[in-house]
């Protein structure tokens, strides 16, 4: 049998990469339980440096996640008690620079745009970026943790098994939004799902079908073309 994929299962691949987009309001329709078991299955494939697989996931639904949701959002929604929470570790950079600030800046705007967010409507603002924690209004919401011995090298195994959920779920018709935001409140998170102290959280993930019928689900972000990220050299 051959290993040379199929131009059949190669377009099906590709279809699931770039279909890819970080959707920001779900439809409430259930996610089966064996979907996301096949999701997850699929994902652990990633590769991990002396197959450490060091990922672990705690996926939540129904009263479980509204319950996380509720804590997260009364926290958020309070100055004091937001000011409490900080993140673990640095997710972005202490100093901005060009070319990154202006990506970041560019689909900031692009979003509030769409939602006819002013770039002096605070209360607007601090709402749309609070829906993170209600995962969107997603069925399903996942968070990520990983044991605090693991170094760096594991952290970029992991974004590639975060990577393989997002394109399995894509070959299923689902789509996912991937959100550091959650990293603030890791200590409601942690209390609030059990995992013991030698753990942290990495990320959270919003996972579901899609209200295309959402604008800002209409967003598409920008890409640099090949030429101006890669370098090709031969002897």
């Amino acid at each position: 049998m051959s290993d040379t994929p199929s131009p059949d299962a190669t377009a099906a691949v590709d279809a699931a990469i770039t279909s890819r987009r970080s959707m920001r309001a779900f439809l409430p329709t259930p996610v089966p339980r064996e979907t996301i078991e096949d999701i997850l299955r699929v994902a652990a494939r990633a590769p991990s440096g002396t197959n450490t697989q060091p990922w672990k996931v705690t996926v939540l639904t129904g009263e479980a996640k509204a319950a996380l949701s509720a804590r997260i959002r009364a926290a958020y929604d309070d100055p004091q008690q937001r000011a409490q929470h900080t993140e673990e570790y640095a997710y972005y950079p202490t100093e901005w620079v060009s070319p990154y600030i202006d990506r970041r800046r560019k689909v900031g705007w692009d979003l509030y745009g769409l939602l006819g967010i002013a770039k002096t409507d605070k209360a607007r603002m601090h709402e749309q970026h609070g829906r993170n924690y209600q995962f969107f209004d997603a069925p399903v919401g996942l968070i990520f943790t990983i044991d605090r011995i693991l170094q760096q090298g594991s952290w970029l195994d992991y974004g590639m098994f975060l990577q393989n959920i997002m394109v399995a779920a894509r070959a299923r018709g689902l789509h996912t939004c991937p959100q550091a935001a959650f990293t603030q409140f890791h200590r409601i998170i942690m209390e609030h799902i059990g995992a013991p102290a030698n753990e942290q959280v990495v990320c959270g993930m919003s996972l579901g079908y899609a209200d295309m019928g959402a604008v800002e689900n209409t967003l598409v972000t920008e890409r640099e073309p090949v030429e101006r990220f890669a370098r090709f050299l031969a002897q």
